[in-house]
């Protein structure tokens, strides 16, 4: 009778309400014909229901709302994607005014004129790569929808800061009003001149300029239903990035008409950089990406020597103001010169080096990310990422459909020859035979899709070892897409943790996110410890037993872990080991000592220095390495990842002996495609630095327990833990 019902009622796509109505009163009048009288309350609730149903989805919200909750994470509920914008801005200005406003600063190239003296080099940088300019074409470049879009987010910045002057270091208002430019510089800063290249990396020493390294890392992990408990696929996110400045992420919630996605971004971007949504997530790691070039130039006749003939440099003069103690502004000038390569950025014994970026005339990453978390399949997504906006970062994905994916994301230049080695030096700059000017298309990156294994990994290693058995060879791509190797300790512990369970839990993922075991320690105290029995003094045969003791794990309470990461350091790694990583075996090499006896003195080094420093060989891990955020001081858990370590955490000496959190596992997000959509997160040190925010030390109290917080993405949820509501 319902299954007639329903067709009487002409429940079929395409029908108005209206239509629908009609047919449920046509209904009804066939009932009362035939005099079937019990049908009556079951076809006048549905009248009802179906009326209230369609009611709601017909009408859209008539304002918008930030609902925090007792995390102080945002839950943006836009009744248009322009006020959604506009709320995020107003969000990140009550959460991280005060940095917000100096990271744009920076951006503008104007932070010494604003804040003095200190800002200065950074200004330099931004001034020399031409940022505030480019801002401005890329600000044109907006598709219109996306320019209000900014227009909004930045609205919304200037919003708050009138509505709580108070509330704003008054150093950082001669920032106001931001500007919507404001925000494509900083990001332009972030991704391109802090990710793809840094000012660490360009500095006077020809000699040392074109050494590339990006000490910035993640782990990813994407499982597909094959190798889950649950049947659904899951997906980890945990970037590791300094607890500071333009590197702290900001999580959220955002939920406007055609899109209701929960994730993380950098303070001061204006869209979700890692999300989710009900059917599909990403994460990203820091890939090993080369998206940049120094070239030597042969300086002649006032210009430099280019395929035979001389070319004249671009010149341009800018004048850069620096507040001093007293107030008043002093000038600098800066003479920016470019080479067709690009702006000269060092010059010494008549040559000059000329860099070369990536992704310069690429204005649409933001967008590009705002479409993929409006995405809702694998195909959507993959039409967004089909752009290559985003200049680096390998992307790992999941979704409901049980889909899951490893790219190898980025502007690659499309180089005349050469290996990955070959192009991390200097490059002569004085032919067009090795001046690129063009990337590679999407198809022609690596990637793999819903692999035999059943499940994806990334910590920073190449993509040919993202699982196994191996899904990509590398001889199928130029030999300068990506190194070859090695795998370092870290990413096969994260292969090894995968590979053993065949059937991993929700639970069993968030367990694994935070074990702090040391997968150098398993490849090489067996090696060392016999060694230091065999060879070694009293000090060393004590620490052999610390060592033997030891639960090879980075915990508050583990004791030894200390004694051995001393030793480490005192190693000279990787040439101390007897057997090299090779490309065939990457998950059980390198191994061995070459020289035992060497180790073993260094080893009495190490205790010695431990036992001076600490009182004792035993010393537990979380009595030297600290957590400090927010006012806190607590043990921590986990370690560098050089040591193997999955849970990451880098550690800065303090001037009592001990040694602070600095940097690593910052965001972590545990996700599994059930329905609904299961969830738990942490951003480690909190989701607020303003000084009026609330307490920001309980996610911190998590980390040390190795705990996530539940997701709350429901509207029901979110209410049931209710900080404050905002409406606009």
């Amino acid at each position: 009778m319902f299954k007639a019902f329903l067709q009487w009622c002409g429940l079929r796509g395409g029908l108005s309400l209206d239509k629908l109505l009609y047919w449920c009163r046509h209904a009804a009048f066939r009932v009362f014909k035939r005099k079937k009288f019990q049908l009556l309350p079951l076809i006048f609730g549905f009248i009802f229901a179906l009326f209230i149903g369609i009611s709601s989805k017909a009408t859209l919200p008539t304002s918008t709302e930030i609902l925090w909750d007792t995390y102080g994470i945002p839950h943006i509920y836009g009744k248009d994607t322009q006020s959604t914008f506009q709320a995020f801005g107003w969000a990140q200005m009550q959460s991280h005014g005060n940095l917000l406003l100096r990271l744009y600063g920076q951006a503008r190239g104007r932070a010494a004129q604003y804040w003095g003296e200190e800002y200065l080099e950074s200004d330099r940088w931004v001034q020399l790569m031409g940022i505030p300019e480019r801002a401005s074409s890329w600000y044109e470049a907006q598709s219109p929808a996306f320019r209000s879009n900014l227009d909004a987010f930045a609205a919304g910045i200037n919003a708050y800061a009138k509505a709580h002057p108070d509330l704003i270091d008054d150093e950082l208002e001669v920032m106001l009003p931001v500007e919507p430019v404001d925000i494509l510089a900083h990001g332009q800063r972030v991704l391109h001149f802090t990710f793809v290249v840094n000012p660490e990396s360009i500095n006077d020493n020809v000699e040392k300029i074109g050494e590339k390294s990006n000490p910035k890392g993640s782990n990813g992990w994407a499982i597909a239903p094959s190798r889950s408990a649950s049947g659904k696929a899951m997906l980890l996110a945990n970037p590791h990035l300094p607890w500071s400045d333009l590197f702290l992420w900001y999580e959220a919630q955002l939920t406007a008409p055609g899109i209701d996605a929960y994730g993380a971004t950098l303070v001061g971007i204006p869209v979700l950089a890692i999300a989710f949504n009900d059917n599909l997530g990403w994460t990203h790691t820091v890939n090993t990406h080369d998206g940049w070039d120094t070239y030597e130039l042969q300086l002649v006749e006032g210009g430099y020597r280019f395929d035979g003939k001389v070319r004249t440099f671009q010149t341009e003069k800018k004048t850069l103001q620096v507040k001093q103690d007293n107030g008043t502004l002093r000038s600098e000038s800066v003479v920016v010169q470019h080479s067709i390569h690009g702006p000269v950025v060092a010059q010494k014994q008549g040559k000059a080096l000329a860099l070369r970026v990536v992704g310069l005339d690429q204005p649409g990453a933001l967008e590009q990310w705002w479409d993929m978390a409006r995405a809702k399949n694998l195909t959507q997504f993959e039409a967004a990422l089909k752009r290559l906006q985003l200049p680096m970062f390998t992307v790992m994905y999941a979704d409901r459909d049980g889909h899951i994916m490893h790219l190898f994301n980025g502007q690659v230049p499309i180089r005349s020859q050469g290996d990955f080695e070959d192009w991390e030096g200097i490059i002569p700059g004085d032919t067009s035979k090795t001046l690129w000017t063009k990337t590679h298309p999407y198809r022609d990156l690596p990637r793999v899709v819903d692999p035999r294994s059943g499940w994806l990994q990334n910590a920073n290693d190449p993509p040919w070892t993202t699982t196994f058995p191996r899904a990509l060879n590398p001889d199928q791509y130029p030999p300068y897409m990506a190194p070859r190797g090695p795998m370092d300790f870290r990413a096969q512990r994260s292969a090894r943790m995968l590979d053993e369970d065949k059937r991993i839990s929700f639970e069993e993922m968030v367990k694994y996110k935070h074990s702090t075991r040391m997968e150098l320690a398993d490849r090489i105290l067996d090696d060392l410890i016999p060694a230091a029995r065999k060879y070694g003094d009293e000090s060393a045969r004590r620490a052999a037993d610390v060592l033997e003791d030891w639960d090879r794990q980075a915990d508050a309470d583990s004791r030894g872990g200390v004694l051995f990461a001393q030793w480490v350091e005192g190693m000279d790694f990787p040439a101390a080991f007897a057997t090299p990583w090779k490309e065939e075996s990457p998950r059980i090499t390198p191994d061995g000592l070459a020289d035992p006896q060497g180790a073993t003195k260094v080893l009495a080094i190490a205790a010695a220095k431990v036992e001076a420093a600490y009182g004792a060989l035993d010393v537990a891990w979380g009595d030297v390495f600290r957590l400090k955020s927010g006012g806190k001081d607590l043990p921590a858990n986990g370690g560098p990842g050089n040591l193997g370590i999955f849970r990451v955490l880098n550690f800065a000496p303090t001037p009592d002996g001990h040694f602070q959190s600095v940097d690593g596992d910052s965001y972590i997000a545990a996700i599994e495609f059930s329905n609904p959509v299961r969830a738990m997160t942490l951003t480690s040190y909190g989701n607020a630095t303003q000084p009026s925010s609330p307490p920001i030390g309980e996610q911190l109290q998590l980390f040390v327990r190795k705990e996530l917080h539940p997701v709350w993405r429901s509207r029901q949820e979110i209410i049931a833990h209710l900080e404050q509501r905002q409406v606009f």
